[in-house]
């Protein structure tokens, strides 16, 4: 279920026009209003990412690196390179889970939520409501590929996400993007997704977003 999970994805965009009112909040929460009016204006996204999860109750890592693209609202396109083969779709109606690293020769087959997208947009998931969804915790300045960024701490309150405990985002201080971020789940597995590059507002193919069931694989429909 990690691999399921696992897709990255991914803040961006522009810059507050309203520096007033975020020069009144503390700076985490200034940091993450900076994100949520950045993401507004964002239709694609294009990203690669290095992702490590790690089992405190096993003591074991696993590292895998691929490409994320979405076109929002509803289309998310995962594509691991390392492992080989893996894939994660959703194509606006069906969220397709396609592991062979792990569970060779199935699909896994699910309706997509309401905004389309299943569990794969974490991103969405941190700046969509925030304030409502969380308790913010500054967890200060620090510099991440040479850019200075602010870290956040989200924890959800009580009936907020359950997918997760909490929350660290690395938030660009310039342009609000989410460069980094670190879920620690109930059961001991902790991810981290870094982006290795991002690009937002640019063109993206039509057939990121359509999925064909490998020849001899079984659709398990959940």
């Amino acid at each position: 279920m990690v691999r399921i999970r696992a897709a990255v994805a991914v803040a961006a965009a522009l810059v507050l026009s309203a520096a007033p009112a975020r020069a009144q909040q503390s700076p985490a929460r200034a940091a993450v209003q900076h994100a949520v009016d950045a993401w507004k204006p964002v239709r694609t996204v294009r990203a690669t990412f290095q992702q490590t999860v790690h089992n405190a109750l096993t003591g074991t890592s696993a590292t895998a690196e691929g490409e994320y693209v979405q076109r929002r609202p509803d289309r998310i396109s995962v594509r691991f390179h390392d492992p080989d083969g893996d894939r994660i779709v959703a194509d606006g109606t069906w969220l397709w889970l396609y592991l062979p690293s792990s569970t060779p020769n199935q699909v896994i087959k699910q309706p997509a939520s309401a905004d389309g997208t299943g569990t794969v947009d974490l991103t969405g998931e941190f700046l969509d409501d925030p304030f409502v969804k969380y308790d913010v915790t500054d967890r200060g300045a620090a510099t991440l590929d040479g850019r200075p960024v602010h870290v956040v701490q989200l924890t959800p309150r009580p009936g907020g996400p359950t997918a997760f405990s909490n929350a660290t985002v690395w938030i660009d201080d310039g342009d609000a993007y989410i460069r980094q971020f670190e879920v620690e789940q109930s059961n001991g597995v902790t991810r981290r997704v870094h982006l290795t590059s991002l690009h937002v507002n640019g063109p993206v193919d039509d057939a990121a977003f359509k999925f064909v069931v490998p020849k001899g694989a079984r659709v398990v429909t959940r």
